[in-house]
């Protein structure tokens, strides 16, 4: 499944590989929502991947997706795979769902939880929300449109974010800096840019994020490196190119987040983002 890029864009419709796939723009800042269904029945056989993005997906099919993952299998009809959901794969047949991937920023606001419990996970987006997941969930499998399940989906999120706090500008800057830097970044320095101590900037970051700004840091390296890999790079060049000291860093890396090795990764197929 791959997300759209959030924007001013009504609605984009397109087939490919017997799924149908709507993109429709969303104005909320971090947010992007995609609409999917398997209309061929051609199956869903996904390994979910770290990413710099929370992943929220809406199940609208008649029967559920199964999550495999270290804690077994398990029957979800929606759920949110944090930043570093662990190895995992997604099974399915006849999908048909909204995803929506959700930048740290917009995660903060709208999940209602912080994402330090939800880390090394895929959730069950039911015990997050409650009955307003089921109403969501109802709602959108009786819109007769992708525009309207879009626009409602949408909604739904404004309402959530209206009434959360907002993540501290100083961590919502160093997020940016670590993306914007490609995760090269001294911890060091982020602190000093925010006038935090090292100790204050640890803490917070890993409290609104999720992570520390070290392994942030490493997850933007590792998205990097695996859209490389994924695109046919070598992966000396990829190591080289993404700021690994050598192939092996960038082998310890990708094992540690993936669970698997970069040759494997290659030919991956990847959650949204």
């Amino acid at each position: 499944m791959h997300s759209n890029e959030a924007g001013p864009v009504p609605l984009e419709r397109d087939v490919e590989g017997g799924w149908e796939v709507a993109l429709g723009g969303a104005s909320l800042d971090g947010v992007r929502m995609a609409g999917f269904r398997d209309r061929a029945a051609a199956g869903l056989d996904m390994r979910v991947l770290p990413q710099p993005s929370v992943i929220v997906v809406i199940g609208l099919g008649d029967e559920p997706v199964t999550v495999e993952s270290g804690t077994g299998h398990r029957p979800l009809r929606s759920f949110v795979a944090a930043l570093t959901p662990g190895p995992a794969r997604i099974r399915g047949e006849r999908v048909e769902c909204v995803e929506v991937s959700l930048s740290p920023r917009a995660a903060y606001a709208v999940l209602g939880v912080s994402p330090r419990e939800l880390e090394g996970s895929i959730t069950s987006l039911e015990s997050l929300w409650g009955r307003h997941e089921r109403h969501l969930r109802e709602r959108l499998a009786d819109a007769t449109t992708w525009r309207e399940r879009l626009t409602l989906t949408e909604a739904f999120l404004a309402r959530r974010a209206a009434r959360a706090p907002a993540m501290a500008p100083e961590v919502a800057a160093a997020w940016e800096t670590i993306v914007g830097s490609g995760g090269r970044v001294r911890v060091a320095d982020l602190a000093a840019a925010c006038g935090w101590s090292r100790k204050r900037l640890w803490s917070r970051f890993g409290d609104q994020i999720g992570l520390t700004p070290k392994r942030a840091a490493m997850l933007v390296r590792f998205d990097r490196a695996a859209r490389a890999l994924s695109a046919g790079e070598n992966a000396i060049d990829v190591a080289l190119a993404c700021g690994y000291v050598d192939q092996p860093h960038l082998h310890r890396d990708v094992q540690a987040l993936a669970g698997c090795t970069p040759g494997a990764l290659a030919g991956t197929t990847t959650s949204a983002g």
